[in-house]
């Protein structure tokens, strides 16, 4: 078997683009795969053509995983969100077709099942919030969905430091959430790496009294060391990995125990098998795994396989129930959510394959992703809707 020819296809989502792969087989099967990344999908799709198709993808055997991706990191100077979120969106694909060859739903090559069900945490909840009590109303909404656990970012557009106000706000949503949703729901506080050291710690400190699950990001996620200082200063555990891009990178983050939970993203980091080895990296320091996932249904599906056959995963982030009211229909209708709770994909490999139509229907907006801190783009992230 070989793979005969590569497709990319961009769709839009709201918010975000993504970037799906089709590989295709001279036996006719086809695997499929996700390189989405904000602000940088048509970088990673021109990466695709110009640097990995010809030259390692086809003609390539799609068994050999890790030789090909060896390869193509090693080849392209090791690291970088935009290269190895190409690596990884080939690889996934690479899974897929390995799986419906051998004709298993993909975790069973990957160690077979470790959990019976797989909990989720809903993010993307509270756009159109702005007071502590439009926070609130919405956070009950989302119980309603049966999520007991849900992240959220309470901090504005705050970058390094904050106001004496700021921090007050900060404090009165928190406190709003942890009252509407009661004391039996995990509530995780997102920081987008935007504090210095002692403002991480301050607030850090101010919202300690609302029991967070984990306090995520907190400072610039390529220091570890800084990390390393906040989690030693503060009571709230902390979380981090999604903007690392590289096995070393998390080993670097694990090796010191810089974060309580890691959080690799399986379509950034260098896939699945790259992902494998992070979590068992983070199980021999007593570590837990909960990936990120951002993006579209595919890269979710990918994360999934992974959470189910890895013992060290926690619980998974989901997006799904707050984008597009059209995102199931870009995987023929698949729906990964229920009852806050993540379902696999029935059937072989990855379970799923993508509907050309809806994406046909739905085109790349230029710079749909905003900056986190362009106050522009918050005021309308907080309009009412």
């Amino acid at each position: 078997m070989k793979i005969v020819k590569l497709q990319t296809f961009l769709t839009n989502a709201g918010l975000r683009n993504y970037l799906f792969i089709i590989l295709h087989t001279d036996t006719g099967i086809q695997g499929t795969g996700e390189a989405s990344l904000e602000w940088q999908e048509l970088t990673v799709r021109t990466f695709i053509h110009e640097f990995l198709e010809e030259r390692y993808v086809l003609g390539a055997n799609p068994f050999d995983i890790e030789n090909l991706v060896t390869r193509m990191v090693r080849d392209q100077y090791q690291g970088g969100s935009t290269a190895m979120t190409a690596i990884s969106g080939i690889e996934i694909a690479l899974w897929d077709i390995v799986a419906k060859e051998c004709n298993q739903p993909l975790y069973n090559l990957l160690g077979g099942r470790c959990h019976d069900r797989l909990p989720a945490y809903a993010n993307g909840w509270y756009g159109g919030a702005r007071t502590p009590d439009q926070y609130a109303d919405r956070a009950r909404e989302v119980l309603q969905l049966g999520y007991t656990a849900l992240k959220f970012d309470p901090f504005g557009v705050a970058w390094k430091d904050f106001t004496r106000a700021e921090r007050r706000q900060v404090v009165e949503l928190v406190r709003a959430v942890r009252r509407a949703v009661g004391d039996d729901v995990e509530l995780m506080i997102e920081g987008h790496g935007r504090f210095t050291v002692e403002a991480a710690v301050e607030i850090a400190r101010d919202i300690e009294p609302y029991n967070p699950a984990w306090f995520e990001e907190p400072v610039t996620p390529d220091s570890v060391d800084l990390l390393s200082e906040v989690k030693g200063r503060v009571q709230i555990r902390i979380a981090a990995g999604e903007r690392l891009y590289t096995v070393p990178d998390f080993y670097r983050l694990i090796s010191k125990r810089a974060a309580d939970i890691v959080q690799m993203d399986v379509s950034h980091c260098g896939g699945i098998l790259a992902s494998k080895k992070i979590a068992a990296m983070a199980a021999a320091q007593d570590l837990v795994v909960s990936p990120h996932c951002s993006v579209g249904p595919v890269a979710l599906a990918a994360a999934l396989h992974f959470d189910i056959s890895t013992p060290a995963f926690m619980i998974q982030e989901a997006f799904s129930e707050f984008d597009v009211s059209w995102r199931n229909a870009l995987v023929r209708g698949w729906n990964p959510v229920h009852q806050g709770y993540l379902c696999l994909p029935e059937g072989p490999g990855l379970g799923l394959a993508i509907d050309e139509n809806v994406i046909a229907d739905h085109p790349y907006v230029r710079n749909s992703f905003p900056s986190l801190w362009d106050r522009r783009w918050f005021e309308h992230f907080t309009q009412n809707r």
